[in-house]
């Protein structure tokens, strides 16, 4: 585990990053009618807007979405970068897109409402985040590498 503050920074801007290409994916996805109730920010929405007592706004669901996936997201590739598998910055960011799916499945989406690995959306519905989640752990570790992070599994 690495607490470099210039390797946890570049690893935040590389979560930042990654999560705007997942959202264009996600808004393309919305756009074209695929699977429109797999609605993560909107199901964060509702679920802080509950907790909390309060309206569901979407300002909510987006900023728990960007915090998430650049705060927690980056700064868990950073801190575990030493010990994630692959032999790429790449490889290793899509070993964490996949265990940030497997928690999602497991903890958010039943909480949701969504049902174990979101299976109440469909049988689709794992296999699209599961997608959805390895592309942003690609991004991540080819933003990683773009910002001067390590290119080897330091």
């Amino acid at each position: 585990m690495s607490f470099n503050l210039s390797h946890i920074i570049k690893a935040i801007a590389a979560g930042f990053a990654a999560t705007i290409v997942l959202t264009i994916l996600m808004v393309i996805k919305k756009m074209m009618g695929i699977m429109p109730e797999l609605d993560p920010v909107h199901m964060i929405a509702n679920m802080v807007a509950q907790k909390m007592g309060i309206a569901p706004t979407m300002a909510i669901g987006w900023a728990m979405h960007f915090m998430i996936g650049t705060v927690v997201w980056g700064g868990a590739f950073s801190i575990f970068n030493g010990i994630l598998p692959g032999n790429s910055q790449v490889k290793k960011g899509m070993s964490l897109g996949v265990a940030a799916w497997f928690l999602m499945m497991v903890g958010p989406m039943p909480m949701s409402g969504a049902g174990l690995f979101a299976l109440n959306i469909g049988p689709m519905a794992p296999v699209m985040t599961l997608i959805l989640h390895i592309i942003f752990g690609l991004a991540l570790g080819m933003f990683f590498v773009k910002f001067g992070g390590n290119k080897s599994s330091s």
